[in-house]
């Protein structure tokens, strides 16, 4: 039998709902009726809508796809207007203020407190200016990732931002691709760094050569079945297939077919790609979509770089294009730095204008949640990087802060089990004023996810945090499972759990003590994540322990049960939601 959503899917999905979004937007909260709220909210995941949690009701969030987190000249500056106009809750985030923007982990935006009531003006003002929601969520293609810099880079044997481009136009909107058993995710990488992530997306092309009719060509292999959510990550697999650029969208839409129309619709949680490559392998994957998908003969994979892959490797790196870097054409991008990805409203429209004035007006996003200027010509380079607006935003900060992610958490997400950005903010701050930097280590990553659903890729980082619940002196405290050691690069491997439920004001002492360790037992050169990988879990269990620090974290309580972890009254009784198209409470029904 087809799951629930499954159910709610063949009523109404894909297109038709704006229709329906657009009606209950005129009409106020109150036109969705109870009942049919959790179908309605699932479905408004396609046009880019969350709701947000428990005591936010009314308030959603919104994504906006950006694919391979290209932000056009002026597409900036829209976003700040729409943050500073539309995206203001009841209460300020202590830390970054009454209204901001969050770049995520797949290069897209998400903006939060949107009503309902405000989604039509915020749509036509999108895509008046070549911005849209659309399938920035639920069961279809999501933003397509790629190397940041594609067309900008020196690093490159292929310029991916064409095929990326190609692959949006086509897919987005595409009704024979609108409703996938689960999300689908595309990374389209011409680097030789890795840099799309490609081992944890469900497609990815990665660069290859090879020869055809005599002639070298370069172009990708394509791995499949790629993932992190939950407790089940796999590297995505190769399946032998070269496929050149043109002919990336055919590939595209061969695999994508394939899973629609084999991915599992009965149980959600095994409806990922990654699953059906498990029961199927590659050989017998490559061979369905040859057979029945595909109207041409696939060339069998070429000489991949995968060798020259240096992305989250846990060396020096240049992957997280965090710097000041030569453009082919002879002018400069600069990646700034952004503490878990988040900017405020004035700080978004400050950085558009900068954008403007030092260079084309052109920013992207990457996938460590930083934002990049490009073409910043020579002469105007030093003046850029004296801006005041780069001394929080700095393309040098310091390893702890530039190695720092966090996803949504209990601040908005009904999933989560810790409050993420704040924390990490004050974890990043306290390890920089406290922690010392074993020498030789320039890029140290440390990722936060308030769950095991790995918004924040915990298992791809130096030190994955995973939000939990623990006691701590008879009393119920957020927590945190720490891994160690997990990286991409040439040869990727997942983080190694080590240490489970430490409450979070122990999680930064513990850091500081493997560091210390990592400083005195490594050997000469060594790597952190080479000295994770030197020792056995139970040796690693010996090192780092737990310990309480002058560090004090704010946010001991349980979180996920008030209705916004920084009011002043955050119990769920004192909530002002649900709240008309103005924010004014409204009225509890007799």
């Amino acid at each position: 039998m087809p799951s629930k959503v499954e159910g709610w899917k063949d009523e109404i999905y894909g297109n038709e709902i704006r229709d329906h979004l657009f009606e209950f937007a005129e009409q106020g909260w109150d036109a969705i009726p109870d009942e049919e709220q959790d179908a309605w909210f699932e479905r408004f995941k396609w046009w880019g809508l969350y709701h947000q949690r428990k005591g936010q009701e009314s308030y959603f969030m919104m994504r906006i796809g950006t694919p391979n987190g290209v932000l056009e000249p002026g597409q900036l500056r829209v976003v700040g207007e729409i943050t500073d106009e539309y995206a203001r809750g009841p209460v300020d985030n202590p830390e970054f203020g009454g209204a901001y923007a969050d770049w995520t982990t797949r290069q897209s935006i998400q903006l939060h407190w949107i009503k309902l009531e405000d989604i039509p003006a915020i749509f036509e003002k999108l895509e008046s200016n070549g911005l849209s929601t659309i399938q920035a969520c639920g069961d279809s293609w999501r933003n397509i990732v790629g190397c940041p810099v594609a067309g900008k880079d020196e690093h490159e044997h292929v310029d991916a931002w064409p095929v990326a481009r190609q692959l949006h136009d086509e897919f987005k909107g595409n009704e024979a691709y609108s409703n996938m058993p689960r999300k689908w995710k595309v990374s389209v990488t011409g680097c030789d760094e890795g840099c799309g992530q490609g081992d944890i997306n469900d497609l990815a092309f990665e660069p290859a050569v090879k020869e055809l009719d005599g002639e070298e060509v370069t172009g990708f292999n394509v791995r499949v079945g790629g993932g992190l959510s939950r407790k089940e990550p796999r590297f995505a697999r190769d399946i032998d297939v070269f496929c050149t650029p043109e002919d990336a969208p055919k590939v595209s839409a061969g695999i994508s077919a394939l899973f629609r129309d084999h991915g599992d619709r009965e149980d959600r949680f095994n409806a990922r790609i990654k699953f059906l490559m498990d029961e199927w392998g590659p050989e017998k994957f490559r061979q369905v979509l040859q057979d029945e998908y595909m109207d041409y003969e696939l060339p069998t994979a070429g000489e991949d770089l995968r060798d020259q892959y240096t992305y989250n490797a846990g060396d020096g790196e240049h992957g997280d294009h965090v710097g000041v870097f030569d453009q082919p054409d002879g002018r400069n991008y600069v990646g700034l730095s952004v503490l878990t990805g988040r900017m405020g409203a004035d700080d978004v429209l400050e950085l558009a204008d900068l954008a403007d004035e030092y260079g084309s007006g052109e920013v992207r996003l990457t996938q460590r949640q930083n934002v990049i200027v490009t073409d910043v010509p020579d002469e105007k380079l030093e003046a850029f990087l004296d801006e005041p607006l780069l001394e929080d935003y700095s393309p040098d900060p310091h390893p702890f802060m530039r190695g720092s992610l966090a996803c949504t958490g209990t601040e908005f997400c009904s999933l989560s089990i810790t409050e993420t950005k704040n924390r990490m903010v004050r974890y990043a701050r306290w390890m920089r004023d406290n922690v010392d930097v074993p020498e030789g280590v320039e890029d140290f990553h440390v990722h936060l996810s308030g769950c095991t659903a790995s918004c924040a890729q915990p298992q791809i980082a130096d030190i994955s945090l995973r939000g939990m619940k623990t006691r701590k002196d008879g009393e119920p405290v957020e927590a945190f499972d720490i891994g160690l050691g997990g990286g991409l690069g040439e040869d990727p491997h997942f983080a190694d759990w080590v240490e489970m439920r430490v409450a979070a004001d122990e999680v930064p002492g513990y850091i500081r003590n493997l560091l210390a360790d990592y400083e005195e037992r490594r050997e000469e050169g060594q790597s952190f994540r080479d000295f994770i990988a030197a020792h056995s879990e139970e040796e690693l269990q010996e090192m780092g322990e737990p310990e309480e620090t002058s560090y004090e974290d704010p946010y001991m309580h349980n979180t996920k049960m008030t209705w916004y972890p920084y009011a002043e009254e955050d119990d769920m009784g004192s909530s002002p939601a649900p709240t008309d198209g103005k924010g004014q409470s409204l009225p509890a029904d007799d």
